[in-house]
């Protein structure tokens, strides 16, 4: 749906927590179902059905507790993991773990995959957003997604803002999306450090509608409708209003019209007569393009070959086009991903000396669900599904990264799960450059965040940034909320005066942003404590890149660890230099191990 505000969807991704066994020998020990991985035996390829049960059967060895009842197998894998679901007690995985085959076990969960409506065509009522929260947390969900928000709002009394504080208190994990408000700077909207602020992407499939033009010149473009019947004939072409009348059996050229949408604009060229449309970028929104569900052939095209187009209509008296439908292209030439052109921008209006966004994902002509049919002019059905747009459809993406995390890592905090998406995130695009902005220029931190989301090595990130309850308050003071409105955000009695006050130098974000004057503060120095969840004995080497006018200086420069879990900090000092020059640059730094790249950011806005 091509409307530039946010979506109004709220969908919580719901995911139990883990059952807990009964323990008192003196109420007997129950069994309770438990998950276990165990070691592959050699070539299970070649083995028998019978021989893998034999053998997952041996690490079910009886205790010699009285009380404890046998234990009982309930299913055994062979495709899926390389384990077994079984009923035990305590003893019997106290028993189980001193077999060398044996890796983990995790008790059996439910997980009910929970949606709670907190919106409607009017809106979303933040009294009903406030509910929705409220019944997730209640629920005890792991994950919430929320495509919705509002304009840049004081903590204190953004709905959002303290409901995601209360979730992050007990260990539940939440993402926003940022808005679409771009490419504007300072038009981020759900900006709290302890939400994941999601902007939006483009991806590497197209659905074609090629223009092709009377003298030959070929203009990609996209639309969701294409239908079989039109036959790609050299149509006239007319630039003019799309209201304008006598347009029947002409293809019309629509220019920008920000109070009327796409689809809206199809209906009359229809209603009017006329045969196709194609649709013209406004200058900011460049290159990004959408494929919707138009009602009569049309292509949407960047502002650049829009500029084409126009000189081609002016250049002759009998222009005329044709439109060739090409279907679902993947994988092309086009630079993916992209920043889209709506998603919204940073810096921080709350607070700037946190990066936001936090991260992008794919959040541009992505196939939805669709609540009915799509009935367009060729056929009386239409299909069930439509292609949406937004930083709504970024957003659940995320969420779904996040759960894949907490599903492997049960017992990381939401920061932790937030630390690992952004200290892996992708800095190029498929083709090795640097990540774009709808210019197909560049694309600066605050458009990008800590980079583009990668889910597979989000799984395992190496080291991760922890932050609690706490520390957020200490921010919150800092940034010189009185004691009432962070009692309104914590709901709990707060006294600044207790906390040590952590500005965003001191929070243990994993990025840096800075603010440095040639006539003072000529230097931040910014306090970091990572952990260790990859593996026992490791070393990460620091790699630097400096952001241009600014002396980056790091104790100490090498990070050892000899256990999981084990913790570790270190001091960074951004100083600017004589070089300086212009008002923002940027660098990273980067934690370097044999298997692991752990990426921060560094923006710093210099006044010389």
């Amino acid at each position: 749906m091509s409307i530039r505000i946010l979506l109004l969807l709220l969908a919580l991704f719901a995911f139990s927590k883990p059952t807990q066994a009964t323990t008192n020998i003196n109420e007997r020990h129950l069994p309770e179902i438990y998950i276990v991985y165990v070691q592959p035996p050699e070539k299970v390829d070649l083995l028998s059905s019978k021989d893998l049960d034999d053998y997952y059967h041996s690490f079910l060895t009886p205790t010699t507790t009285d009380d404890s009842l046998p234990p009982t197998m309930v299913y055994s894998y062979r495709h899926a993991i390389s384990g077994f679901a079984a009923r035990m007690t305590p003893d019997h995985i106290t028993t189980m773990r001193a077999n060398p085959g044996f890796i983990q076990v995790h008790p059996d969960r439910i997980i009910p995959l929970a949606i709670y409506k907190v919106c409607s065509t009017m809106g979303c009522k933040v009294s009903d957003i406030a509910a929705g929260l409220d019944a997730a947390i209640k629920d005890g969900v792991d994950i919430l997604s929320l495509s919705l928000g509002g304009p840049s709002l004081p903590y204190s009394i953004d709905p959002v803002a303290i409901g995601a504080f209360a979730a992050m208190q007990r260990g539940i994990f939440i993402s926003c999306a940022a808005g679409n408000k771009g490419p504007s700077a300072s038009t981020i909207s759900n900006e709290a450090p302890w939400i994941l602020t999601v902007g939006a992407s483009t991806i590497d499939r197209s659905i074609r509608s090629t223009v092709k033009l009377g003298d030959g010149t070929e203009i990609n473009g996209e639309t969701l409708f294409q239908p079989k019947k039109f036959k790609p004939d050299q149509l006239p072409l007319v630039d003019r209003p799309f209201n304008t009348t006598n347009v029947k059996g002409k293809v019309v050229l629509c220019e920008p019209n920000g109070d009327v949408l796409d689809v809206d604009k199809g209906r009359a060229v229809k209603k009017s007569g006329g045969a196709g449309m194609i649709i013209m970028n406004a200058e900011g929104d460049a290159y990004t393009i959408t494929a919707d569900a138009h009602v009569l052939p049309a292509s949407h095209i960047s502002y650049a070959d829009g500029l084409k187009l126009k000189a081609y209509v002016n250049s002759t008296s009998n222009a005329t086009v044709a439109i060739i439908f090409k279907g679902t292209i993947v994988g092309n030439s086009t630079r993916a991903p992209t920043v889209a052109s709506f998603s919204a921008r940073g810096p921080s209006q709350r607070s700037g000396d946190i990066l936001k966004p936090d991260i992008i994902g794919p959040g541009t002509n992505v196939l939805a669900a669709w609540p009915f049919k799509l009935k367009a002019s060729y056929t009386s059905k239409g299909p069930t599904f439509n292609i949406m747009w937004g930083t709504s459809m970024s957003t659940p993406h995320l969420s779904g990264v996040a759960a894949l995390i907490k599903s492997t890592h049960w017992d990381w905090s939401p920061a932790m799960i937030k630390s690992a998406i952004l200290t892996t995130a992708d800095k190029v695009d498929h083709q090795g450059e640097p990540i774009a902005d709808q210019n197909r220029t560049r694309a600066n931190l605050f458009a990008t965040g800590a980079g583009h989301v990668n889910p597979s090595k989000a799984i395992n990130p190496g080291l991760v940034y922890d932050i609690g309850a706490d520390n957020y308050a200490s921010h919150l003071c800092a940034h010189n909320y009185t004691d009432e409105d962070i009692a309104a955000i914590t709901q709990k009695k707060t006294r600044c005066v207790d906390y040590q006050k952590f500005g965003g130098s001191d929070l243990n974000y994993p990025s840096f942003t800075g603010y440095l004057n040639t006539s003072g503060p000529l230097s931040q120095t910014y306090d970091r404590t990572v952990t260790n969840v990859g593996e026992a004995n490791s070393t990460y080497e620091l790699e630097v890149d400096e952001p241009s006018g600014v002396s980056v200086v790091v104790k100490p420069q090498k990070l050892q660890f000899s256990q999981v879990n084990e913790k570790a900090s270190y001091f960074v000092t951004l100083s600017i230099n004589a070089s300086a020059k212009g008002s923002y640059a940027e660098g990273e730094l980067r934690w370097v191990s044999d298997k692991h790249v752990v990426r921060s950011p560094i923006s710093v806005f210099l006044k010389t």
